[in-house]
């Protein structure tokens, strides 16, 4: 039997969603949507880094 794994991200958009439909009536939608991971290092400084997620 199969496992379902749930993720949830929180982000910014990168570009309005593209919006189609399947042969069977079904909406499927496409987006990029950018997280950002903001932390101090060892000397306070701040940083932060960005990842791409491609969703289909």
């Amino acid at each position: 039997m199969g496992s379902v794994n749930k993720v949830i991200l929180v982000g910014n958009l990168g570009r309005d969603a593209e919006l189609r439909y399947t042969p069977g009536g079904a909406a499927v939608s496409k987006f990029s949507l950018a997280t950002t991971e903001v932390w101090n290092d060892k000397s306070g400084q701040r940083q932060e880094r960005t990842e791409w997620h491609n969703i289909d």
